[in-house]
Order: structure tokens, then sequence, then C-alpha cells
């Protein structure tokens, strides 16, 4: 249950008495007005900007508008104080009882709360990670796929269908290149001296078995092919085998997509051809001249007439081209057709999560959805920024095995898939990320992922040394028999404080799913997880308020449902950011 909705609606019913009784008009628009914790957890419980926003359409002061809006909620009989702050804004305190009766909602749940409708099984699809099949990912890739994968699980929990999709990037010049590579290491496993790898083809030793798997099916025989002929069957070999490669790396940071789809599927089906002729009906593709590109004069670009897509009337800077000077197609006439496939998939919202250097191709992408599905579809493209791996401060050096760069695997295997997925996740996706090996193993309040994993193993074995205390012998633990719990012996500021928290965590889901913003996840959790650290030490300098009591029982019922609820809360909020909530710390 999402509280603040509660209040929501409650706020709704002053505001239609206010119009009933003529103090508002009846035709106000009420979209607006919001319901929230306030900034400042001293101003009260919730926060609503109602007079902020309607004041003026009401043709009142703010101030005095809060002022009938505030003696309506008061007399509503939920809150113990209704205060005006500042221009306008109305803050409500709750009644303690209020927070105590609402610890059901969440032990009633377990590791489902947070779960929302807001979605109504829409259909979503997240395409992420599309990293081109040329060699297993880099840790470039690796935050990519992580923010995919956990916007996927943030918008189930938050009701929406989503369909995790991987293009593959396989009709390129990259994929020349990839076949030359294998082509060359297949000569190898047949015993050739190659050499130093030439410049310009894939220097990685993850393409010897490439070259072993060909050299064992094929024998020598596709050095007497048609070169086209071979290449072609190299290309295929070693196309799925990075595939297969790619698979496993994904599978370390246990991510997996429903759908792989191939780019070449859609030179070969014609589907490029009929998309671009729907376009052309439509009198958006032309033979034209670009101007020139900033920082080029008139004197070193040739302009050439080019097949274009008038993509400035869509917002773009300007009009883009679909084919290359040799008659092939760009990269982008196969991405607005793919695009167009989505659509025609039935997937009306559609998230793509690129990397750092693609952040100059977003205009021309939401152009062209725009344009080729008539508006029925939207686009959203989060960009990730860049990784930079580090050690104690240091840059890390890079790795052999890949030639060039330092592998998920790699980085997977030392931290493990809990470090990499949790601070992958722990700053927004379009800021640059520092990774340090160091920092993320460590066991200390700085490192996120422990403080918060910790919280949560800490609970369990305060759970688990209850059930052996002599004041609990015999009493059932279950959830069921702590929904029984007498919860008003929750009284300190602290629980309190943890409760409130918790009973936020369902907003948070319907706000992060909604600006596809799974970072606040993260952020909430190590909030949830300082507040249960807080009262935890608080119990440590205060003997009263530990969490087991010898000769309080119904006291030591009630916290233990209180930490219960926030384990599942913990649990549940890991689960969206693909994390193990660990029961035990080792």
């Amino acid at each position: 249950m999402n509280i603040f909705r509660h209040f929501e609606d409650i706020v709704a019913g002053v505001l239609k008495a206010l119009q009933q009784d003529g103090t508002l008009g009846g035709d106000l628009d009420l979209s607006r007005v919001g319901v929230e914790p306030p900034r400042d957890a001293s101003h009260g419980d919730i926060s609503t900007n109602a007079a902020m926003v309607l004041a003026k359409p009401a043709g009142m002061k703010p101030r005095d508008l809060a002022g009938k809006i505030a003696a309506g909620l008061t007399a509503s009989g939920h809150f113990t104080a209704v205060d005006i702050a500042g221009p306008g804004f109305i803050n409500m305190t709750l009644r303690d009882a209020f927070w105590q009766t609402r610890l059901a909602d969440i032990l009633s749940a377990d590791v489902s709360y947070g779960a929302s409708d807001i979605g109504h099984e829409q259909k979503v699809n997240v395409e992420y990670v599309s990293a081109n099949p040329t060699g297993p990912m880099h840790v470039g890739h690796t935050r990519g796929a992580v923010f995919g994968d956990a916007l996927a699980n943030l918008l189930v929990k938050a009701g929406f269908d989503v369909c995790r999709e991987y293009y593959i990037n396989d009709a390129g010049g990259q994929i020349g290149v990839l076949s030359e590579s294998a082509f060359l290491r297949y000569r190898e496993a047949l015993g050739e001296e190659i050499g130093d790898i030439p410049e310009g083809l894939y220097p990685g030793d993850y393409l010897v078995p490439v070259g072993k798997a060909l050299a064992a099916e094929y024998g020598d025989t596709l050095l007497t092919k048609d070169r086209d002929e071979a290449l072609a069957l190299v290309r295929d070999a070693a196309v799925d085998a990075m595939m297969e490669l790619i698979r496993g790396d994904l599978a370390a940071l246990g991510i997996e997509h429903e759908v792989f789809f191939s780019e070449r599927a859609l030179h070969q089906t014609g589907e490029i051809d009929a998309t671009l002729k729907k376009l052309e009906e439509k009198g958006l593709i032309y033979v034209g001249v670009l101007e020139p590109p900033k920082g080029k004069t008139i004197e070193d670009w040739e302009a050439k007439p080019q097949t274009l897509f008038r993509s400035t009337e869509f917002g773009d800077d300007v009009d883009r081209a679909l084919k290359k000077s040799d008659g092939s197609w760009t990269y982008f006439a196969p991405d607005i057709a793919y695009h167009l496939h989505k659509f025609e998939r039935g997937y009306t919202h559609l998230i793509d999560v690129w990397g750092a250097d693609h952040g100059g191709y977003v205009k021309r992408m939401h152009s062209a959805v725009k344009a080729v599905t008539g508006g029925g579809a939207e686009l959203d493209v989060k960009i990730c920024q860049l990784v930079r791996l580090m050690r104690n401060g240091e840059p890390v050096k890079m790795s052999k095995r890949a030639g060039t760069f330092i592998t998920l695997r790699e980085v997977v295997d030392e931290v493990g898939r809990d470090a990499v997925r949790f601070m992958m996740l722990y700053r927004k996706n379009d800021a640059s990320l520092d990774f340090d090996f160091a920092k993320v193993t460590e066991q200390s309040k700085d490192n996120a992922v422990f403080y918060v994993q910790y919280a949560h193993a800490r609970i369990h074995s305060v759970l688990r040394n209850a059930a052996i205390e002599e004041v609990l012998a015999g009493v059932d633990l279950s959830d069921a028999a702590l929904l029984g719990a007498d919860l008003t012996c929750l009284k300190d500021e602290a629980e309190l404080g943890l409760i409130k928290l918790m009973l936020q965590f369902p907003r948070l889901v319907e706000t992060a799913a909604q600006a596809h913003e799974p970072h606040r996840v993260a952020f909430y959790l190590y909030d949830l997880a300082s507040a249960f650290h807080a009262l935890w030490n608080k119990g440590k300098d205060d003997p009263s308020l530990r969490f087991i009591l010898n000769d309080e029982r119904n006291v030591t019922l009630a916290r233990l449902a209180l930490i219960r609820a926030a384990g599942y809360v913990i649990a549940s909020g890991l689960g969206i950011l693909g994390v193990e909530p660990i029961e035990e710390m080792r």
C-alpha cells in the first residue's frame, strides 16, 4: 500500500468539499496537487502543495487558501498537527498509532512488499547491453547491463509487462573484422605461424578456441574454398561463439534476456527496405546535400547528394543520412526498422540503454521513432556514463586475455556479483563512476553494498538468537504470530522513524519506475540500513532499547516484528537490484 496515495484521497476530499461550498471553483485542475514526505522530517510526516498550485486559478493568496485546506484536514481527524509553512505548503503530522498499525502491511506482504499496479500490465520493451558480438563483455558494458536489468526488475515490481531484449549487431563492418580475425586463428590452429596480430584485427586470445573449433570441423578445406564463402562460414561460427561467450558473461551477473534480435535478420527479410518505403510514402525521405558538420569549412567538406531522413521535422538538429556513398545502408536505417519491429510486436513504451559514446545518436532516434510509428510509441534513451576501474585510487591495468580491455568476468570473479551490481547502481546512470576494487570489498559503512547486506544479516542474527532465548521459550515467532504483537510498544523515536522510512518504500518503487531510475532504490536501501544500524547502536547505549528484553515479552515481540519487517523491505529492494539478501556474513 502506498500510504501517500491514501492521503492524496483525503486531500482530494477536502478540496472537493471546498468546491461544493463555493470556496473553490468547480473546474479547477487538481492533477498537479501532490502529496509526499516533506524534505525535512522535522516538518511532519506528509506535505501537500495544494494551496500553491491552486491559489492562482482560485483567485486567492496561497496562504489564505492553505488556511482553508488546513482547517478541512484538521477536521478530518487523521492528524495531530496541520501546519502552514513558507508561502503555503501544508505539513501534516500523523498519530503514532497510524504508523504502528501499518507495520502489519509489510509483514503480510513479505518480500513482495512494495509491489504496485501502476503499470497496469502495459507492455514495455527494455533493450540493454546489445554489445557487438566481437569478444567478451568489458567493464564498459557492465554498467549498462546492470542498469538495464535492474530497471526491468523495477518496472515489473511496479506492474508493467516487461520484455528484456538484446539487439545483436551482427551485420556491420565489425563483423567483417571478426571474421578475418577468426580466420587468422583458424590458420594458426592448422599449424601456421601467424606472428603478431595485424593492426585492425582483434588481438585477444578469446578467438583461439574459435580457430580450433573451425579446424576441427573443416580441417584445411576453408583454405581452398572461395574466400567469401569461407569467411561466411567463419563469420557464422565466430558470431555464435561470441554470443555464447556474452551469454556466459551475462549469466555471471545474473542477467537473462527473453529476446535476442539479429540485425542481420532485418537485412535478410527486407524489413529495412519496407520500413524506409513507409517513410518515403509519408514524404519523409529525400535526396539532398547536408551542410558541413561543425568544425568543417566549405573548403574541406565534400558536398555529396545523399538519401536523407527529414528528422528535423521531429525535433532533430539536422536531417540524417540513410545511405552511404557506396549505396549501403547506414547504421541508422536498420535501427529505424528495428524500432518499428518492436512497435509492431505491441510495444508502445520503448527503453534503450546505451553507452556514453552514443549520446549524439539520441535525437535522431527519437525523431525516427516518432516518424515511423506515427507518434504511437514513446522512446526513452538512458545513457550510462563511463566506469573507471581503480585499485586504491590508482587506475587498473588492462587485461592480457582481452587484448585491450578489462573483461566483465574479471571484475565479477574478483569482487563478486553482488558488489558489482549494487555499486554500478549506487550512482545515477548519467554520471561517471569510479569503481575501486579496494572500496567495494572493504567491510565498512563506506561500502554501501556491505552496509546494506550487513543490516539484513544482523536482522536474521537477532531472529535466530530470539528463537533460543528463555523469554521466548515456546513462543510462536512466525509472521502470522508477530502480526498479533502489541505494536503500540514501539514508541521510541528511532523505532517510529524506521517504520516511517519503511512505509515510504512503495511510493519509492512507483516514482523510481516512472522516472526509469533504479539508482533511487540503492540510495533508499542505504538510508534504510543506516536507520536500522542506528537503532541497533542505540540499543547498545541504552539497554532498554535492545531488541530482546528478558523481562519484557510484549516489547520483545513488537521489536521482532519491527526488524522482521525491515528485513523484508531490504530483501524486496535488493531483489529489484538483483543482489542477494545475505542472512549470515562470513
